[in-house]
């Protein structure tokens, strides 16, 4: 294999590497070998992006922002419990679940750093009601999705959290004139269906792994980054993923299992079935759908959020959580369906629409689709 800025650079172009704010010797006590040239930074990738024409520059400055915004949620969660942000907020939000305090922080930073970044235009997250305009002042054209916490049941006893984004341009069927005259409820009106897109429209998708590791696609392969404290970069450590064809790991939420039909219970039993290596699959699960796509991404296997007795699209969101991860699953060449259509080709008719989703490995999707026949 190439080495691993020479290969990213023939999907980004890029080369440069990065010069170390230390000195060799203080790297050389950390264990660094530094070498110049052997490091790529999530800023270099974007920028050199950008210069070979994948990416504009309003996109490199929006995907600049999200990193900011998931640097700063890393440090509220490393001190959670020092700063008192442990805990519910007590309110509900649009789905009807009770809000953690950094659900509601993290959706602040989340926004704060977008409209900051003067290139978003329109600004939709799973912690708000509808989707929100940016002041003219400083809007762009980009269109931001955003679950700000992703798992955060998991906040209060320190297990895996994430945040997801997906990046659209504007809908050119959405863009309708909005003069002096418009009233609230008509610019409402647009900001949903523009951002209302199916996610074959997007441009970028990602997750941010708390602690920390930063995954991306621009339509071009996925590439992980991940956070480096001793100057706060991102560092390119994960090359052109590919998501293995086949895999072992099997990750369901098995207390829905009675709730669930009998054609998916009878895949589920054939997974716990000793296969041709005298083992089953192992089942594993964690609660947070960034660290089961972020574990399979690598190792390979099947994730499901199956609908069920008492929620007939399951959980997830289409918009927050399903479209970017199966933007980037198709992009490492795996699969992720409803189990009747690919879930990309699904064109949201609210902006909390949930779905069910199969997604992971291509054999272990076309194997679930066989029993769900």
């Amino acid at each position: 294999m190439a080495h691993l800025c020479t290969a990213a650079a023939s999907q980004f172009h890029f080369s440069n590497a990065f010069k170390s704010p230390l000195p060799q010797h203080v790297l050389l006590q950390q264990g660094w070998r530094w070498e110049r040239g052997r490091h790529c930074t999530f800023s270099s990738v974007t920028c050199q992006a950008e210069q070979a024409g994948h990416i504009d520059a309003e996109l490199t400055i929006v995907l600049s922002s999200i990193s900011l915004a998931c640097k700063q949620i890393a440090s509220l969660l490393q001190r959670s419990s020092i700063i008192n942000l442990t805990g519910a907020q007590g309110t509900i939000n649009v789905q009807g679940e009770d809000q953690k305090k950094l659900d509601v922080v993290s959706n602040e930073v989340f926004c704060s750093c977008l409209r900051s970044s003067g290139r978003t235009g329109i600004i939709a997250s799973e912690e708000e009601d509808v989707p929100v305009a940016v002041e003219e002042t400083y809007s762009g054209n980009y269109i931001v999705v955003f679950d700000p916490v992703d798992g955060s049941a998991n906040i209060d006893i320190s297990l895996t959290t994430g945040s997801i984004f997906g990046i659209y341009g504007p809908d050119e069927q959405c863009l309708v004139d909005l003069d002096d005259d418009t009233t609230l409820d008509q610019a409402r009106e647009k900001c949903v269906v523009s951002v209302c897109q199916p996610g074959s429209n997007l441009l970028a998708a990602g997750y941010c792994l708390y602690s920390m590791v930063f995954t991306l696609s621009i339509g071009r392969g996925v590439y992980a980054f991940t956070l480096d404290p001793a100057y706060g970069e991102f560092v390119l450590t994960h090359e052109d993923i590919k998501i293995p064809k086949t895999g072992r790991i099997y990750s369901f939420n098995e207390g829905n299992y009675d709730l669930w039909d009998d054609k998916l219970k009878g895949y589920l039993d054939h997974l716990r079935q000793p296969g041709p290596n005298g083992k089953p699959y192992s089942g594993r699960y964690i609660g947070c759908l960034v660290g089961e796509i972020h574990r399979m991404l690598l190792v390979g296997g099947i994730y499901g959020n199956p609908q069920n007795k008492n929620s007939k699209n399951g959980n997830l969101r289409l918009l927050y959580e399903c479209a970017p991860m199966s933007y980037l699953v198709e992009q490492a060449g795996g699969k992720a369906t409803d189990s009747k259509k690919r879930i990309l080709d699904i064109k949201p008719e609210q902006v909390h629409q949930r779905t069910p989703i199969y997604i992971g490995s291509p054999d272990e999707v076309d194997k679930l689709l066989q029993y769900l026949a």
